[in-house]
Order: structure tokens, then sequence, then C-alpha cells
């Protein structure tokens, strides 16, 4: 593959989109502003211009209405791409996505196949308050028969997007806002990174070790990852080894890397952009409780995600709740200093 070019995510996410409409006629694309806005989060970028009006298809402010024709073709036999602008506005289409998209081939017994990507905007950092905000990837990971998918850069957004449009099986595909790329958002570098133009795919549920360490574990993804190698490094000059691992899908998640990582360093933090309470951090967490036969834990487990409160729209406020670089510094070394939990062998 050559890799001699820089994407950002939102370019990457729409080039794995073009080549998959060329490859296969049964892909269409329909949403809000898919079409000559090319997403407002610029996922769909150019793709009016390339495939026309009948494959990119902007539809009327109606998510139930625009997610429901999407489950009914992918029934019928073709795929399709639909975008719901932010993902807090799935309170108005849940019986779409919950009900119908997640339950229906199991309601068939198997006799229908719905290969459906939603793909949907997540995350903070940018003032856009309560309702535009979140990222909610551990309530969709709770509800049985979808896929979940959270890329953290470039590279991987447009493999995990290949992946996720040749699946037979209804994926949510959830892209941070804050490391798209964006001109008009200050975003993470290390997003947009090296991408081959040829198509390629990832496999769901393949954790990656961003960074290899000896001393804690980082468990995260998404926009988290950025802020974590960043930590990390900062956590090298005052002499703590931290391996960071992106999970890069929810569902399936890759138990076996986790696992493999905390039974090297003996310590683990999970730092996680959605809620703390009933989310993926305590997911991560119960992984490691359950499998204190095999992990020596050095340090009791630290979480650090966002607080049982709305996203405030307040600067300073956001900044607080949504964990930043330093938060994780400071958890990490928190964690060093930390006895070994009681019970647990050697």
């Amino acid at each position: 593959m050559t890799t001699n070019r820089k994407l950002t995510m939102a370019a990457a996410i729409s080039e794995a989109i073009s080549q998959e409409l060329d490859r296969d006629p049964e892909v269409f694309v329909l949403g809000e502003d898919v079409g000559k806005y090319g997403g407002i989060f610029g996922a769909t970028g150019g793709l009016l211009a390339k495939h026309g009006k009948d494959r990119i298809i902007d539809t009327p402010i109606s998510e139930t209405a625009f997610i429901g024709t999407a489950i009914g073709a992918a029934a019928e036999g073709m795929r399709p791409i639909v975008e719901l602008m932010f993902v807090d506005f799935f309170g108005v289409c849940m019986d779409m996505i919950y009900n119908h998209m997640a339950k229906n081939t199991y309601m068939a017994g198997g006799n229908i196949q719905l290969p459906v990507v939603l793909m949907t905007a997540i995350g903070g950092g940018y003032n856009d308050a309560a309702q535009h905000s979140q990222c909610l990837y551990g309530t969709f990971a709770h509800m049985p028969g979808l896929k979940v998918v959270v890329p953290s850069n470039a590279y991987d957004a447009k493999g995990l997007m290949t992946q996720a449009i040749r699946d037979n099986n209804p994926v949510m595909f959830m892209f941070h806002k804050g490391i798209m790329g964006l001109p008009w958002m200050a975003y993470f570098e290390g997003s947009t990174n090296e991408v081959p133009e040829e198509a390629y795919t990832i496999p769901f549920g393949k954790a990656n070790v961003v960074r290899a360490g000896t001393d804690i574990t980082i468990v995260t993804l998404s926009q988290m990852v950025q802020k974590a190698v960043i930590a990390a490094d900062q956590l090298a000059g005052l002499g703590i080894s931290a391996e960071v691992i992106d999970l890069r899908t929810v569902v399936p998640l890759d138990r076996v890397a986790v696992l493999e990582s905390v039974k090297k360093t003996g310590r683990l933090l999970v730092a996680d952009e959605d809620y703390l309470s009933f989310g993926l951090s305590g997911e991560i967490a119960a992984l490691i409780a359950e499998n204190l036969d095999s992990v020596a834990l050095k340090a009791p487990i630290k979480r650090l995600a966002v607080p049982d409160v709305p996203i405030p729209y307040s600067r300073p406020l956001e900044q607080f709740v949504i964990p930043q670089v330093d938060a994780i510094v400071k958890a990490v070394q928190r964690v060093m200093q930390a006895r070994k939990p009681a019970g647990t062998s050697a």
C-alpha cells in the first residue's frame, strides 16, 4: 500500500465511501446536508459532484423517516450509509435504531440482513452545549444487534468505514467532531495521518497498541487517544512508561488486548469521554475484575470519564467535565502512587 500522503479524518471517511460507491452499485448515501454541503462535518465532502443525486441523497429533517428508509432499503438488498447529524438526536429516531435496525434480523429468524451504516458525530470541546456534545457509544453498545465503531485517526477511519460498508450487519460509525480536521474547529493533529489511496479494511474487534509501555495501561478510544498519547509523552518525562490502547470498536470489544496489556503492566486507567456511570469505563474495569485470577494488579483500577452531568456550554466548565491531558497525567500519577488492592496476588 502507498502511504505517502496525509488525509484528515473527514477526507478519509469520504474517500472510503466514494471507493465503495464505485465498487458496489447497491451502496448509496442519505441524510441531512450530505449532498451539496458535503456533510456538516465533512464526511461526505465531494461525493455529490462525483456520484450524483441518485446516489447521494439530501433528505428533509425527519430522522425517523430517512433512517427507516435506510432500513427498508437494506432489507431489499441495498447497502445504505445514513448520517444522523449529531448522535444527541437519536432520541427522535430511537425506535428505528433500536427496535428495527438492531432487532429485525433477529425478529425475522435470520431471513433478512440489514447492512446499514449509521454514521454520526460525537463529542464536545467546542462549546455546543448539552444537546450537541455527547459521545453515547456506551448507550448503543448496551443494545444487542448493533456493531459500534469509533475511530481515532484518518487511517483507521478509512479502513473501518470500508469494513462497515461491507459488513452485513447494522453498524454505528461514530466520528468525533474534534478530530475530523475541520478548518473551522481546533483539532488534534495526530488524527491526520498517512492514508493509502487504495481501499483496505480494518477488522472489527482488533484494538491497536498506539504506544507501548510497561508501568500502566491506558485504555481509551476516539479523540481521547490523541490526549492519551500527549499525556504519555509527558509521563515519560516523569519516568512513567504508559501503554496506550485504542479500542477502535466498542462492539465487538477486544477484551484479549486489554487483558494482555494489564497483565504486563499491572495497572489500568480507563480514559473516556462518555459518561462515567453504567458505561464503557465500567465494562473495562469489570473485565479486569472478573479476571483477577490471571491479572496481578499492582494498584486499584482508575476510571476517568465525564461526570454524570449535561455537557456545559461555558468553556471553562466544559473543559472541566471533559477529561483533558492534564487530568490523564494526574490520574496516572495517582495510580502509580497507590498500593496494591487487598486480596490480589503479588
